[in-house]
């Protein structure tokens, strides 16, 4: 996994998570609901460079 790409997903995870904490805490659901977009979605990065690593061997 190039090192750019797993910091961007790292990131993208880490906002995510602050984003939804922090919606639920206000009790803002659409903040919620960004944040837990936003994990997924540095899950999903994750998870697509690992699959490109494992193409590689």
């Amino acid at each position: 996994m190039s090192g750019d790409q797993k910091a961007k997903a790292k990131t993208e995870q880490a906002k995510g998570a602050v984003k939804e904490a922090a919606g639920r805490a206000t009790g803002n659901e659409r903040l919620e609901a960004e944040g837990a977009a936003e994990k997924k979605t540095g899950h999903a990065r994750e998870a697509k460079e690992k699959i490109k690593d494992v193409g590689k061997r």
